[in-house]
């Protein structure tokens, strides 16, 4: 199978190209976010050209007048580092150019400025036959920046990752970014890179490092900050003050910048420059790390690796805060990292990153974080799959391909990638570490550990990853239902719609909607025979906390001859709408509409009075495990089930335990037809002990209790007694009988 997944999309009609041409004609772009064509502009060129949507964020690009050719040849045209002139490299400073003469410095006049102006507005070259813009960010991480290997390869991965984060310094509604990454990304080189970058243009500001602890701070500051910085050349390195290579604080003095340009000819002295009064330096990992400083970059490497008692969400909270002035945000924050499992600071990143989704804004045009999220799959991004044009070889190649070290690839990242898969299936925890360090997906980058699961994780785990393909996507559909007409207890409508509380993945035909019956004179569904709803309902509007659990809805089908499907779930819906009222009637609405009776609990019992209140008691079944004439006043009155007892408990939790054996994962050549993740992720988190949290786990047990209701029914005992009737038996051998 052909890999086909992208990481952007170029949209071609998001802006009208006479409208670009227009403003392109008087260089009218600025650089920000343009609220009238909703796109954040990264050009500083007052032109643009392709506009960009990565991860639901739309960037538009500066216009390619100028493109580097390495070579004609398509074959040859890639990145390559560009040579630095060896009589610019012998100058170690600011104070030698200035000695040397004005003939030699003319020579080198261009040159300089050209770097500046890469540097500023980024840089164009031609990549196996097609343009590729990198940012000026960028390209200082690949020519000026020394990494490990030395020079850092070009990646298309990279060259999106740095357009993105371009977009979020540009976009003044933005704190930063989040990145989901896979190990050996190069983000602690690229975010040491950027710190460098921005401290040696900015004056009187500062630049902050945070780590999974103050040692990995540290470090990243010696080991990558340090070299990089005393690596630049002259004429972007100003004089710092202290060690060359310090431990604690790089502070800039002199900025080299102004030392560069043709005016020092006219007789300006270093000493008469400003300085640039700029740090990096790096904290100890705590929640108020920063507190009360402005930062002009923080730099917050392994983010999703901080463990109790530090919280990256607290910590978050106090450094958003040195970003910002009033309302004005005035620094970014790169934050990285992969993702440890969800009790070992796991969670915390996982709530920080889906706060950060781009399209969930609130009336201030901010996400809930600030920053804006972003992940880029393993298979963009591993080392020794990714070719001489930084391009990733997804599927196992036909002709010879070399990764840029020269080393032969043999067969594609997704092969390698799903044998390291099937070679982990025994071992569920290595399993795990392995998809939450190399994630194809974002629900493997927050995997969490298999040791307290109660349901098989491994089949759960399968069927996510079978429903993250992205030809599963569209099985699903969000809405709502609604009374035709608006005339309650008439016929029910389903209308699609993105802001919908219900998910669906089948509608019977419409011979079977609405379908009911009356006897004696109620009304009962018709489709009880194809399936049934299970709910975990609530009373109460509100809660003290404003916070209360969802109320959840699933509907499964049985085995039957109609034409449904069998034994799969249709319907999920977890919500908690603004009243119990609207919820009670969604569930009702649904009911009505598929024609099926509902099992419920009864111990929060508003629903299932409301269902009798509008007649539609016997679409609420009774208690699976009881005869009618052992049910207590109110179950007769209203049906459901407790969830008190521990038999019920059990017998609930083994309903779950033998659907997924069964219908869940790969199931011989194919797999389940199980596409709701939401109710996945639940099952697999799902603790009997503590059952509160798991809504959909609920009312998705109660749904198959409920099509396999006779599983449940009590069987009566049957004593057999001897009776005496007092009648006597003879043995009847010889001329008289004789009593036995």
């Amino acid at each position: 199978m052909i890999y086909q997944q992208t990481l952007y999309k170029v949209l071609k009609d998001h802006v009208k190209q006479k409208t670009i041409d227009k403003l392109n004609r008087y260089k009218k772009w600025e650089y920000g976010y343009n609220k009238e064509h909703d796109v954040v502009v990264i050009s500083k060129t007052g032109k643009i050209g392709e506009i960009y949507e990565i991860q639901n964020l739309k960037i538009a690009l500066p216009l390619i007048e100028n493109c580097y050719k390495i070579s004609n040849k398509k074959k040859e045209q890639r990145w390559q580092k560009f040579d630095y002139p060896k009589e610019l490299a012998r100058i170690k400073n600011v104070f030698d150019w200035d000695n040397y003469p004005t003939v030699f410095k003319e020579k080198w006049y261009d040159y300089i400025d050209e770097e500046f102006k890469r540097r500023e507005e980024g840089f164009c070259f031609y990549n196996k036959g097609i343009p590729a813009y990198i940012t000026g960010s960028h390209y200082m991480f690949l020519q000026w920046s020394k990494i490990d290997v030395g020079a850092a390869d070009y990646r298309e991965s990279n060259r999106l990752f740095f357009i993105f984060w371009e977009a979020c310094k540009a976009d003044e509604r933005c704190y930063g970014m989040c990145y989901l990454k896979n190990r050996r990304s190069g983000f602690s080189f690229m975010a040491s890179s950027e710190l460098v970058h921005q401290a040696t243009i900015s004056f009187d500001s500062r630049y902050g490092i945070l780590s999974k602890s103050g040692a990995d701070a540290k470090k990243m500051f010696t080991d990558k900050v340090v070299p990089i910085s005393v690596n630049y050349p002259f004429f972007f390195k100003p004089i710092q003050d202290g060690m060359d290579r310090p431990k604690t604080e790089l502070a800039y003095r002199v900025p080299a910048s102004k030392l560069t340009r043709r005016k020092l000819d006219q007789g300006e002295a270093p000493e008469d420059i400003e300085g640039l009064d700029t740090t990096i330096d790096w904290k100890n990992t705590g929640d108020n790390s920063y507190d009360g400083e402005k930062l002009k970059l923080l730099a917050h490497d392994e983010s999703g690796k901080w463990e109790r008692p530090d919280n990256i969400l607290n910590n978050w909270r106090v450094t958003k805060t040195t970003l910002r002035l009033g309302s004005r945000v005035i620094g970014k924050c790169m934050m990285g990292s992969t993702s440890n499992s969800l009790d070992k600071g796991g969670d915390n990143f996982k709530k920080l990153y889906y706060a950060s989704d781009v399209t969930k804004r609130n009336r201030n045009g901010q996400t809930s974080s600030g920053l804006y999220s972003m992940f880029i799959p393993m298979e963009w991004n591993y080392e020794g799959y990714i070719d001489t044009y930084g391009l990733p070889v997804f599927n196992t190649p036909q002709t010879k391909v070399y990764t840029p070290d020269g080393s032969l690839i043999y067969q594609g990242v997704i092969d390698y990638w799903e044998n390291e898969v099937e070679g982990l299936k025994n071992d569920k925890d290595s399993l795990n570490e392995f998809y939450r360090q190399f994630p194809r997906s974002e629900k493997h980058a927050f995997r969490d550990e298999t040791k307290q699961s109660l349901f098989n994780l491994t089949k759960i785990y399968e069927q996510i990853d079978y429903n993250e393909d992205l030809k599963r996507s569209g099985l699903i559909t969000q809405g709502s239902f609604q009374w035709k007409n608006g005339v309650k207890d008439t016929a029910v409508e389903f209308m699609p719609n993105n802001n919908g509380r219900f998910r669906i993945s089948w509608i019977p035909e419409h011979s079977l909607q609405n379908k009911s019956f009356l006897k004696n004179g109620l009304k009962y569904p018709a489709n009880e025979h194809i399936g049934a709803f299970g709910c975990d309902s609530y009373d109460i509007s509100g809660t003290v906390d404003g916070i209360g659990s969802n109320g959840a809805l699933h509907g499964l089908t049985k085995f039957n001859m109609d034409s449904a499907p069998s034994n799969m779930f249709f319907l999920e819906y977890v919500a908690r709408p603004q009243t119990a009222e609207i919820f009670f009637e969604d569930v009702l609405m649904a009911c009505v509409f598929y024609g099926m009776p509902i099992l419920a609990e009864n111990n929060k019992p508003r629903l299932l009075y409301h269902f009798k209140r509008r007649g539609y008691r016997s679409y609420s079944m009774n208690r699976p495990d009881k005869t009618f004439n052992n049910l207590s006043v109110s179950e007769r009155e209203i049906g459901g089930i407790p969830n008190s007892s521990m038999d019920i408990k059990q017998a609930h939790a083994s309903a779950i335990e033998s659907y997924i054996e069964t219908y869940v994962g790969r199931i011989n050549d194919g797999y389940g037809d199980m596409y709701f993740q939401r109710t996945l992720e639940d099952w697999a988190k799902f603790d009997v002990n503590n059952r509160t949290k798991f809504d959909a786990s609920i009312s998705s047990g109660l749904a198959i209790m409920a099509c396999n209701k006779n599983m449940y029914r009590p069987v009566s005992v049957r004593q057999v007694k001897n009776l005496n009737l007092g009648i006597k038996k003879y043995n009847n051998e010889g001329l008289r009988s004789k009593i036995i």
